[in-house]
């Protein structure tokens, strides 16, 4: 992961998104569980839904160069445009950096490149929810299940809410004018 990468957020307390997004995303975290749980990676994911509509739609996010990552973000955006979307739900495993270590980030960066050829390094489920009403999200650590050198588990998901969050998967929904019009993003 990149400094373009890492998601910038203030500090927010904990606090869960409303219960109908939970409804909606809790069988994809669980999903991400059970494939973490079996010694498999987790593809990065964002899933576009309208709540009204019931229609959810997976879009693969690539994960590869900046370009690649622009195109996801890009189509992430269109989807959510012609869905009239009220959520963009993005699940992927991430790096970012101890606790300890999060005020050295750009240090580390001109140090080592990026944040995963690092000794810092530890391995995340980067979840973020963006609504209408704010972005909630969470960055449980991914840690060895027992003695397996395979199978893996999430830590405890505990959602924040953010005012102010920035990131290439952020920011995806429709923009409205004044009238409430879907405004077409550039």
């Amino acid at each position: 992961m990149t400094a373009h990468d890492q998601t910038q957020m203030n500090e927010a307390p904990i606090s869960s998104p409303p219960q109908i997004y939970m409804d909606l995303i809790s069988p994809l975290i669980y999903k991400a569980r059970e494939i973490l749980d079996m010694g498999e990676r987790l593809l990065p994911f964002a899933f576009v839904g309208n709540l009204t509509t019931k229609q959810v739609v997976p879009i693969a996010i690539k994960p590869g160069t900046d370009e690649e990552k622009d195109k996801s973000a890009k189509e992430i955006q269109s989807v959510a445009l012609l869905l009239g979307a009220d959520f963009v739900f993005s699940i992927m495993e991430a790096w970012s950096l101890q606790p300890n270590k999060i005020s050295q980030m750009d240090k580390i960066i001109d140090k080592y490149g990026n944040i995963g050829d690092s000794p810092y390094a530890i391995d995340i489920c980067a979840l973020a929810l963006e609504t209408k009403h704010g972005i909630w999200v969470s960055q449980p650590r991914i840690k060895p299940k027992g003695i397996s050198k395979k199978k893996r588990v999430i830590g405890t998901i505990e959602f924040r809410y953010y005012m102010e969050a920035r990131g290439r998967f952020l920011h995806l929904l429709p923009q409205k004018d004044g009238n409430g019009t879907p405004v077409t993003l550039h």
